[in-house]
């Protein structure tokens, strides 16, 4: 590992390289010599480089040394603070560290900086603690709180000791998990240890180290005047913070938070112990004040701006609030072009909302300025993959698990890609990798028996299923081994398929016949099995469509006008997704992130096709009602108060036919993939002036041709896609069937809802047309059964 010494001596000897007239400062030529030197595949405008000197110069004006320019000090600042990458730029340089320096700590000239007296007179101080604490900026200021730092230091070491003599102190290598990306620190960065560290804090020697620390903060508060007691504060904050006793640090940056309430720093590190802790909205409240400082504090925080955007960002993605975050680490990354972790956190966030072309775009970038970043290398292989470039996202996979052999979520990803593309093998190897590292990844072991099962490795495969089914006891998981079980009995061969699906021949619609009206159409039933997909991931179906009625009755939105000067109810996504939160309220960050990734690749990509980044809030509430829960009637009521709602159907009671028509469009251009928005503007066009009323509105909605009449069928989905027919299973896909049963009246077989919607049979059942009648439960079967007494073939079973 790099120590700070060294890193140090690197960036000494790069401003070296640079400060031609040796003024101890590097002017804009030189300045502009350095970045070019340090980018050599780049070809770099003049106005691109003014444009890096203006942001840099501007960013740390208080290391601007007049005439000189930027000082040695400013120069290290940069790197810390994540705008360039020491080793790969004093690589490229092909520069080398002095004999005499190596291991040392840098010596700077009289004339570069004005602070040389006192760090000779510190250098022992330098010895006993961390590299923050005699930083200039925001290091140590008095003496008494260096004998704080002595005795927390012995303090803590003196807990260590004891806990690792009981076994209580544990320490896990994070090494193979994606790094988080956080700017840690506000000054000249400390080396942070690979190892999150666990303390016991029930026993009695951590309830004597907090006593102790107790009478250590008493002392703090003790001091002669504010500025020493908020130096106290922070210092025993930085000491626990390091030694990752994070409740303890935050409770010192909390009375420096009190101490001095319009000081950046101690905001901003009380907002990363929330981080580490898991209080993600209490660490986005601490960032947003951390925020609110530095630009009241004007020049004097501006370089720190950079670092609060992505902590911010990072905050806001731990509530799920991926969009939102998106816009902080895009300001990080415009303050601070060279910033190549909010690059890539950029890259991931947009990523994370299905933005896959942007997200490549930002990694790219990333990578560029700094090749062997892992993490960002697996993004873009994952963005690759989801824009259908796989061979390419292979060679960025791999690339990603070379720089880092264990990486979790490279291997992991991978083994999805190898399944999707039919290699079951290679897809095992991954997902075997992934458990070598973390051995309870259930989702890993369940992956791996599917991968098994494609390669025809059934014995494996039941071993898998097995091993993942102690790990969590997942209703799927016994599907799954009931499902293989099936294909034993059977004995039947993959159609070339990944999951032992059994051999089938796809029978064109017009052979798909109903035995009645109450049979679902098969077209139908496939756009309606999409919507309820849809309805699973977004968790729509858990939002009462009331709710969508309060948000338009207590959150009102400005009018604005589009570029076409028609006046609308719009916002921007990142507000949108507030309102989501609040409609979605109910679910876990992670689930919620899902969510609205979904909600953006389906509905807002159509809504704001032409790209501005604002959305007709009325007509998003129009499109939702339809998949919220609650009748069919409310739903559709809704649906129509809220284009009422909009500032173009000011009209009362009635909206204009042409708003209508364009609802149904967006409606079925969403919902139903087979029909575009082009083409149905074009069938119905947009020039009717005349209104509608509700009563009317309803025909428009119900019609099975032009309307959204596929409800029905959603709805029947929704009230039975959960039943389950005993023990029957598909006769194609061997699962046991859940939801509608679908029997054919000659052979007798029956299929589940996914295979009738796709019009699979078994190949051993050729007819010239198939006769289906649809169960939605069993008792429906058992009450036909007791009324018809057909004879039932083995087939069904």
């Amino acid at each position: 590992m790099t120590t700070r010494g060294t890193r140090s001596e690197k960036v000494k000897r790069i401003f070296q390289q640079f400060d031609g007239n040796r003024d101890g400062g590097l002017n804009r030529d030189e300045m502009a010599a350095l970045v070019v030197a340090v980018n050599p595949r780049v070809k770099f405008s003049e106005e691109q480089i003014n444009a890096i000197l203006d942001e840099v110069f501007r960013t740390y004006g208080e290391f601007i040394d007049g005439e000189k320019g930027l000082t040695y000090d400013g120069l290290l600042r940069t790197y810390d603070d994540g705008a360039g990458d020491v080793d790969r730029d004093f690589d490229a340089l092909e520069l080398e560290l002095n004999g005499e320096n190596k291991g040392s700590s840098i010596e700077v000239e009289a004339s570069s900086s004005s602070i040389v007296d006192e760090r000779v007179i510190e250098s022992q101080k330098k010895q006993r603690t961390a590299d923050w604490a005699v930083s200039p900026n925001h290091g140590i200021v008095f003496d008494d709180t260096w004998k704080i730092v002595d005795d927390l230091e012995i303090l803590i070491k003196r807990l260590k000791a004891k806990q690792a003599k009981d076994g209580k102190y544990k320490a896990d290598n994070f090494d193979a998990f994606s790094d988080a990306g956080w700017s840690r620190e506000l000054g000249p960065s400390s080396e942070i240890s690979d190892k999150r560290v666990f303390w016991e804090e029930s026993g009695n020697d951590y309830a004597l180290f907090v006593k102790e620390l107790g009478v250590l903060r008493s002392r703090a508060d003790g001091a002669r005047s504010r500025e020493e007691a908020f130096d106290g504060h922070m210092a025993i904050g930085r000491v626990l913070y390091d030694h990752q006793l994070f409740k303890e640090a935050l409770v010192s940056f909390k009375r420096a938070c009190e101490l001095q309430p319009v000081d950046v720093r101690p905001h901003f590190r009380a907002g990363n112990c929330l981080y580490v802790l898991g209080k993600y909205k209490e660490a986005k409240e601490e960032f947003l004040l951390a925020l609110e400082a530095a630009e009241a504090g004007g020049n004097q925080w501006g370089y720190l701006l950079p670092q609060i955007y992505v902590n911010l960002g990072i905050a806001l993605e731990g509530e799920g609030m991926v969009l939102s975050a998106c816009e902080y680490y895009r300001e990080a990354a415009i303050l601070c072009p060279t910033h190549f972790r909010a690059l890539k956190l950029l890259g991931s966030a947009l990523f994370g909302v299905g933005e896959y072309k942007a997200a490549v775009k930002a990694l790219e970038e990333a990578i560029f300025m700094k090749p062997d970043f892992a993490d960002a290398h697996c993004d873009l292989a994952s963005a690759l993959h989801a824009m259908g470039d796989d061979e390419k996202a292979i060679e960025v996979f791999q690339k990603a698990i070379d720089l880092k052999p264990g990486h979790v979520d490279a291997l992991y990803n991978l083994g999805g890609l190898y399944m999707d593309l039919g290699r079951f093998q290679r897809a095992s190897e991954m997902y075997t990798r992934v458990l070598a590292v973390w051995p309870n990844h259930w989702r890993a072991q369940l992956n791996r028996a599917v991968s098994l099962l494609g390669a025809g490795e059934t014995e494996e495969a039941k071993k898998a299923l097995k091993e993942a089914l102690k790990l969590t006891n997942r209703v799927e998981l016994h599907d799954a081994i009931s499902h293989l079980k099936q294909i034993q009995k059977k004995k039947v061969k993959g159609n070339g398929g990944a999951n032992g699906e059994g051999v089938f021949v796809i029978v064109e619609p017009s052979k798909f016949k109903r035995l009645n009206d109450k049979t679902t159409l098969r077209q139908d039933l496939a756009n309606a099995l999409q919507i309820r997909a849809f309805q699973r991931i977004t968790r729509l179906s858990r939002c009462d469509v009331e709710l969508l009625k309060k948000e338009m009755s207590e959150n009102d939105v400005p009018v604005s006008y589009s570029g076409g000067g028609v006046p609308e109810k719009s916002i921007r996504k990142p507000n949108l997704e507030e309102v989501l939160r609040r409609l979605l309220n109910f679910l876990k960050p992670e689930t919620f992130q899902g969510a609205v990734k979904a909600i953006n690749e389906r509905i807002l990509s159509v809504l704001d096709e032409t790209g501005p980044g604002r959305v007709d809030l009325g007509m998003f509430y129009a499109i939702l009602a339809p998949i919220c829960s609650g009748n069919p009637e409310k739903r559709k009521r809704v649906a129509f108060d809220a284009l009422l709602w909009r500032p173009v159907s000011e009209s009362g009671s009635q909206i204009k036919k042409a708003d209508a028509v364009t609802y149904i469009n967006f409606l079925r251009a969403i919902y139903v993939p087979s029909h575009g928005v082009s083409e149905m503007l074009e069938l119905h066009g947009e020039a009717d002036s005349s209104m509608v009323s509700f009563k009317e509105f309803l025909v428009m909605f119900d019609d099975p041709d032009w309307g959204f009449g596929i409800m029905s069928t959603l709805m029947k989905l929704e009230s039975g896609d959960r039943n389950r027919h005993g023990h029957y299973v598909c006769s194609v896909c061997r699962y046991p069937i859940i939801g509608s049963r679908f029997k054919e009246i000659k052979s007798h077989f029956s299929l589940c809802n996914q295979c009738y919607s796709e019009g699979k049979v078994p190949p051993a059942f050729k007819q010239d047309e198939y006769i289906f009648k649809e169960y939605g439960s069993e008792a429906e079967a058992m009450k036909d059964k007791c009324t018809c007494l057909p004879l039932q073939s083995h087939n069904d079973r």
